[in-house]
Formats: structure tokens, C-alpha cells, sequence
């Protein structure tokens, strides 16, 4: 059985990470394992996508209010394992048309049939009225590493982002994907799930330099900085609050669900993710929240 199935690297939206998720998202076509002879069967292939999400998320953390946003993605995957792509994001509730583009290029290996994974630089370019938490960072290397275990999966992924502040993340991902050997409409469709469970650790300096970039005036009606219709809790008025944001700590856990309709070319993907996060700076007074997620795909190959 020779088909196609998307790599979410996230962090992740992640999303970013990436919005929705671990905050970044981008498509990027694999081909699966074929069953029969255990070989990967690597072909030339162009993806496009757009999702929509409930709110959008950067390593486990949120704004200070929802942003709900739409995605677009684009990647191109050559037969040699290297791949470029292209993403834009816009927060419905934001003044910017686009609030992020981001641009690029990676390579994708593998070790055996079990052993997969790949590595890619991206660069994000933010609109300068933008409200995404991660514009403080410019630019990510991303390293992540699959291996199957049949009974799960597991992905490491590694992140350095810098820029304006510098953060490095481990995202841990443990899921089980599985899809039914029956048809809805005719032969050619099939539902797939791959729930999965996922941790989060890294620095935060992004938090402090975000509410840097967008200073607000006090209000002592509700003890919070007003930044337009934006809350944000004081900032930090004492050094070690930056201290304690570089330290590599547990950011957040997550429980996701996605469900998939999938035919030869395109997917239509829904997934609900409940996230837990820890170790809470204060400026963005995170809580446990349900994210909701709708994906389309296609696939030319």
C-alpha cells in the first residue's frame, strides 16, 4: 500500500512550535512504509494546505487573550530528501493583513525503516503591529528524530530560536496512529487517528521581551497593563524574573486527538487538543485550555 500521509513539525500550531500547537506549523509530504517489502518509496511531491484554529499557542503558551487564526502552507519535496516551504499566518483579531510569512528549507532522512527524521532552518518575518508571542524570534533550527515502535510512536524534537531573545525547547511526542481498513464513499477514502500525548521543556525569554514590545498603560481598575483591548499582567520589576525565564524548565504538557479523512490526494484533518501549562511566568496568566483545529490538504505527486 503506497500512500501519502503529512509530517506535522512543530514544534509545533503546534505548534511553531508554532501557532496552533507548538506554535509553528508547516505541512511537509512523507511518504509511508510500505508494508510488504518494509522500504520507503520516496517520490517528488508539492503540498498546500490551510487550517484553522481556535487559538494560537508557542510552546505551550498563549496570549493574553484568545487569538483565533487561519494558516496557509506550502512545501515542496524533492526525491533526494530536501524540502523548502513557505507558511503565512493572519490573527483574526489583529490590525495586519498577514501578521507572520515564514520561509524554509530542510532535509529529511532515514536511518531504517523504523528510524526516521529530519532537519530545517526557517525564518519568520512578523508584521510590526503583530500580537504572535514568538515575534521576538526570527529565525529556527529544528532538529526531530521518529522512531516506531509499533505499539507508538515516538518524535524528539529539538529548537533554537533567536533573535531578539534567544530560547531553546525539547518537545517530547509519544502517539499511535491507526486508520480503518474500511471505506466511506468507495475504495479510494479512509478515516485515520493518531492520538498522542506531549511535553514540552525549554527557556522563556520570549515572555519578557514580548511584553517589552508591547507596553501598555496601567490600569488601576483591573491591576493589569492595558495594551488597546489587550490585558497583560505587570511585567517583572526585579532581575531575577529573567533569570528564572532562562532556566530550562517544564513549560506544558498536552493530550491531542486528530481525525482525518483522507483520500489519494487530500486530507481533511479535525484535531482537539487539551494543554496543561506549567511553570507560569505571570505576564500571560496561562491556563488549561481545549484547542480546536481544522485542517485541508492536497497533495501533487
Amino acid at each position: 500500500m503506497k500512500r501519502f500521509c503529512i509530517l506535522f513539525l512543530i514544534g509545533i500550531i503546534s505548534t511553531t512550535g508554532a501557532l496552533a500547537g507548538t506554535a509553528r506549523k508547516f505541512i511537509a509530504a512523507i511518504p509511508r512504509i510500505v508494508a510488504d517489502t518494509d522500504t520507503v518509496t520516496r517520490k517528488q511531491s508539492l503540498s498546500v494546505g490551510v487550517s484553522v484554529g481556535s487559538d494560537a499557542q508557542f510552546f505551550g503558551r498563549t496570549g493574553p487573550v484568545k487569538y483565533p487564526y487561519w494558516s496557509g502552507d506550502a512545501i515542496y519535496n524533492s526525491k533526494s530528501g530536501f524540502f523548502v516551504y513557505g507558511s503565512i499566518y493572519k490573527v483574526f483579531t489583529s490590525v495586519p493583513a498577514i501578521d507572520e510569512t515564514d520561509l524554509g528549507a530542510g532535509y529529511l532522512y532515514r536511518f531504517s525503516s523504523k528510524f526516521t527524521g529530519n532537519i530545517s532552518y526557517t525564518h519568520f518575518f512578523f508584521d510590526q503591529n503583530a500580537l504572535i508571542i514568538k515575534s521576538a524570534s526570527s529565525h529556527d533550527i529544528n532538529f526531530s528524530n521518529t522512531y516506531d515502535w509499533k505499539l507508538l510512536k515516538s518524535n524528539v524534537t529539538l529548537d533554537y530560536l533567536f533573535g531578539q531573545e534567544n530560547d531553546f525547547f525539547v518537545t517530547i511526542n509519544n502517539s499511535k496512529y491507526f486508520e480503518t481498513n474500511w471505506s466511506i464513499f468507495d475504495d479510494k477514502d479512509y478515516l485515520s487517528f493518531n492520538p498522542g500525548f506531549s511535553i514540552i521543556w525549554g527557556t522563556q525569554n520570549f515572555v519578557q521581551q514580548y511584553a517589552h514590545n508591547h507596553p501598555g498603560k496601567y490600569d488601576d481598575r483591573h491591576d493589569s497593563y492595558r495594551n488597546d483591548d489587550v490585558f497583560l499582567q505587570p511585567p517583572p520589576a526585579y532581575p531575577q524574573y529573567a533569570a528564572y525565564d532562562s532556566e530550562f524548565r517544564m513549560l506544558n504538557y498536552s493530550f491531542k486527538l486528530p481525525i482525518a479523512y483522507n483520500r489519494p490526494h487530500y486530507t481533511i484533518e479535525f484535531a482537539y487538543k487539551y494543554s496543561v501549562p506549567v511553570n507560569i511566568q505571570g505576564i500571560f496568566n496561562n491556563h488549561r485550555e481545549s484547542f480546536y483545529n481544522l485542517t485541508f490538504y492536497y497533495v501533487f505527486y
